[in-house]
């Protein structure tokens, strides 16, 4: 039983389209994924090089730079929450690139953290609408994996011309220190670098954390000189009021001071030496980091940016998981899905994906159907898959690209709408830590019963492709006008500037639809957490398996001799 049947999976490009094809697509792709570095690297300048000289001027580093001396050298980070924010104009036209807030997944002293740093080149750090829910954001990612989390802190606290929109509310900027409470009472190490301003409730956020370090030039203060000068006709400076020697000295609400940004970062690393290191390596049992046979930067080019055309998704596996083996589980079951384990980074992970094109339906001997669609076989068989993953401790990760939910008599008939709620109850209740990526659709309810962000996944990934929506423009556009078409969706007027009025209103839907199902418009509104490139795909599912593993003690992580898994292949008429 303790054998896990990973078996060889996937072809060579060459085996599975033609060279024509597939540089059509690489082409139609890496163009928008020009566009994404494109809008990355604007984001990264913050609010541009003259503020950034600005802050060099002062004798500190920028946020980024903090963040890059902060990581082991020769890794990268993972950010979230990049696009918060892109294109929103605030006030006197001025914008808040990511919500001027860096989150990010970094590896420190060997040990995955959450990283949560204010962007002192955008309006002093300050928080603007949506930064409060970004911050919160990754803390809550932070809590669910029991990361330990570093705030460097440089924040003017709330941006005051727009609080309305970031001091009240279930979200508002009070719930980072609700969350700050809640990891510390998970036992979730939090450390605290002062780096500046620190004023309101900049002052509150370091506070719950377990160490706390200041530099000379930092200070935190519930309020600042020119309010305490309006106030109390007092004059002081910020750092006389709440400085290093007031608060690591005096009032105790820090606990160290340090000349410069450098030395507390090196401070800072040198605490994430002192917690105990990551459980992976325990969890990986010897089993070594290896990659695919076929090349993940392949799947530019194999999947389609029309979704509309199929791809065959045995292939996508293939370029994800270590060495392209995989073990599939209930294949004879629900055909328009694919659920089983592979490896990332020699860590155990399981897989959801939807199959593309045509499948058999089993009630109509194998008749033809689409795939991309969720019928009843399918669902019953991922809620099992689902489960067993919790049950086991198997870290999930669910591949979209799904039309929705099989509809129509038939449908009603067999109880979808019972075994669709089954598996939102499943994916609802697991503990195990789900990932969700949107490798294309991502329609209507098929969308929340594959863990979807309302179903709290611990991070959701979009792709350059990702198109999020309750149905396609054309569709809505007929439904939106259904009382003015026939059977066969034709217009029924026969009135010339009638017919002209219905068809311009039908394309103006169908525009709109389009244009609000991009993906940066999903990650300005945070309705995704990040637009990756295909090629970084396993990357970042490879961290953030990797940070399923390294802590221990607060979930259950069976070993393969135990998994439930094997119970369900064999029950299924599965074979090993």
């Amino acid at each position: 039983m303790a054998h896990v049947p990973l078996i060889p999976i996937g072809s060579p490009r060459e085996a599975v389209t033609d060279p024509r094809t597939f540089s059509d697509h690489r082409e139609a792709l890496l163009s928008l994924e020009d566009r994404l570095r494109q809008r990355r690297a604007e984001i990264f300048l913050g609010w541009g090089d003259r503020y950034i000289a600005r802050v060099h001027q002062k004798g500190k580093l920028t946020a980024r730079e903090r963040v890059a001396r902060l990581i082991d050298p020769g890794t990268r980070t993972f950010e979230v929450g990049t696009f918060v924010n892109d294109g929103v104009i605030f006030g006197d036209n001025l914008r808040s690139p990511g919500a001027g807030v860096v989150t990010a997944f970094c590896r420190v002293e060997g040990r995955w953290c959450m990283v949560i740093a204010n962007d002192n080149t955008v309006a002093s750090g300050s928080w603007w609408p949506k930064t409060p829910e970004k911050i919160e954001r990754a803390q809550q990612m932070a809590l669910r994996l029991r990361l330990p989390t570093i705030y460097l802190v440089d924040c003017s606290g709330l941006f005051l011309p727009e609080q309305s929109r970031t001091f009240p509310g279930a979200t508002g900027a009070g719930h980072i220190f609700k969350m700050n409470s809640l990891l510390s009472a998970a036992g979730v190490p939090q450390l605290a670098g002062v780096f500046g301003d620190c004023i309101a409730g900049g002052g509150y956020m370091p506070i719950i954390s377990d160490k706390v370090y200041m530099t000379e030039q930092a200070y935190m203060v519930i309020a600042g000189a020119a309010l305490i000068k309006g106030a109390k006709s007092l004059k002081m400076t910020s750092l006389d009021i709440g400085g290093p020697e007031v608060h690591v000295h005096q009032s105790g609400c820090a606990d160290v001071r340090v000349p410069s940004d450098e030395v507390l970062i090196d401070c800072l690393r040198r605490e994430l030496r002192d917690l105990p290191s990551s459980a992976a390596g325990y969890y990986r049992a010897g089993a070594g980091d290896i990659e695919p046979n076929f090349p993940t930067h392949e799947l530019c080019g194999l999947i389609p940016p029309d979704h509309r055309e199929s791809y065959d998704a045995h292939q996508v596996l293939a370029r994800l998981c270590d060495q392209s083996l995989f073990w599939e589980v209930m294949p004879q079951l629900g055909e328009e899905m694919i659920c089983g384990v592979g490896r990332l980074g020699g860590l155990y992970a399981g897989f959801i994906i939807n199959r593309q094109g045509l499948v058999g339906d089993p009630e109509r001997r194998g008749a033809p159907r689409p795939g991309s669609i969720l019928y009843r076989a399918g669902i019953a068989k991922i809620s099992a898959f689902s489960r067993a993953c919790d049950a086991d401790g198997i870290p999930l990760i669910w591949l979209q690209d799904i039309a929705g939910f099989d509809i129509g008599a038939e449908a009603e008939r067999q109880g979808l709408l019972s075994y669709g709620s089954s598996l939102i109850y499943t994916n609802s209740t697991n503990q195990v830590p789900m990932f969700t990526v949107l490798l294309r659709k991502a329609s209507g309810a098929g969308y929340y019963a594959m863990a979807g962000l309302p179903y709290d996944p611990v991070v959701q990934l979009s792709t350059c492709i990702s198109r999020l929506s309750v149905m396609e423009g054309r569709t809505l556009a007929i439904a939106t006008y259904n009382t003015k078409l026939g059977d066969d969706f034709q217009i029924l007027s026969q009135d010339p500037a009638e017919r002209q009025a219905i068809h311009e209103g039908m394309r103006a839907v169908e525009r709109r639809i389009e244009q609000d199902m991009d993906p940066y418009i999903a990650a300005r509104q945070m309705d995704t957490d990040e637009i990756i490139e295909l090629g970084e795909l396993r990357a970042y599912l490879r961290a953030l398996v990797d940070m399923s593993y390294q802590s221990t003690g607060y979930r259950r992580i069976k070993n393969p001799r135990i998994w439930s898994m094997h119970d369900l292949q064999v029950l299924t008429g599965g074979v090993f």
